[in-house]
């Protein structure tokens, strides 16, 4: 790649419902790609059904801990988790979070209360303006909440939405709610995510996308984390070069990584 600081802030191992590799395969996989070092930001989605986020917790921080001492001359490695719809059961989720040390916490919705991922609705039995609305409003209400470092994939609705089923959207209609998502992220020191996995999906678009990613910039956001959001070992750091093309086409000289909870700047170069 043609940058030295390779960092991957998202991605998931044998821990998530829909990982398929081992925590040191990622890493494994991260160094081959010449990276400084990854996240790992296993899904803990507070409301799957048949999930024991407690158990969860303690299987994956271990596991974790464990890569970290084996990984710790050849690559940096943090504690991660995403917190899916963490808003949905707040006490659960805070004694999570107070139990272990994390060093990131991905925030972020993958369905609305009582209803499937966005990847598994039948689109023609919903109306698309209210279903965006109400998850752009959840969006701000987990912003609002802020037990979260970064908040993960804005636009993720519109992988299967736009990209998949083809239903024009204009994205313009929720910039009310999305500039409030903004400023109150950035009132409060919180990231924004780049998600690059948009790149090689139907969409050939991050999330969010470089529309999204200006009116941040222009409301004053200083904060981004980049990830691939990769499920496969071969994946991990997949589209962070592109994701760091656009962040400096935008002006911005630095990404962000998080370490025990607080943000660091890394010079793109």
């Amino acid at each position: 790649m043609k940058y030295s600081n390779i960092f991957d802030s998202h991605t998931h191992s044998i821990h998530s419902f829909d990982g398929n590799h081992s925590c040191n395969a990622l890493c494994d996989g991260a160094i081959e790609h010449g990276a400084i070092g990854i996240a790992i930001t296993d899904h803990c989605d507070i409301d799957m059904k048949d999930f024991e986020p407690e158990k969860f917790a303690k299987v994956q921080f271990a596991d974790v801990t464990k890569t970290q001492t084996e990984y710790k001359d050849k690559l940096q490695v943090l504690h991660g988790i995403e917190l899916g719809q963490g808003i949905f059961n707040k006490p659960l989720s805070e004694e999570i979070l107070s139990d272990y040390k994390y060093d990131f916490v991905l925030g972020s919705i993958h369905n609305l209360k009582g209803l499937d991922d966005f990847y598994f609705l039948d689109y023609k039995q919903y109306n698309i303006k209210q279903l965006l609305t109400q998850y752009f409003e959840a969006e701000l209400e987990l912003a609002e909440w802020g037990n979260f470092d970064s908040l993960a994939h804005l636009t993720y609705p519109l992988r299967y939405i736009v990209a998949r089923e083809h239903i024009d959207v204009d994205i313009t209609e929720y910039y009310d709610v999305i500039e409030a998502i903004y400023k109150t992220l950035i009132k409060n020191d919180k990231a924004l995510e780049l998600n690059v996995s948009g790149l090689f999906m139907d969409m050939k678009d991050t999330l969010p996308n470089k529309q999204l990613l200006t009116f941040y910039k222009d409301l004053g956001g200083k904060l981004i984390t980049v990830g691939s959001d990769s499920h496969y070992c071969d994946k991990i750091c997949r589209g962070i070069d592109r994701g760091y093309d656009i962040l400096k086409d935008l002006g911005y000289e630095f990404f962000t990584i998080f370490e025990a909870r607080a943000p660091k700047l890394i010079e793109i170069k």
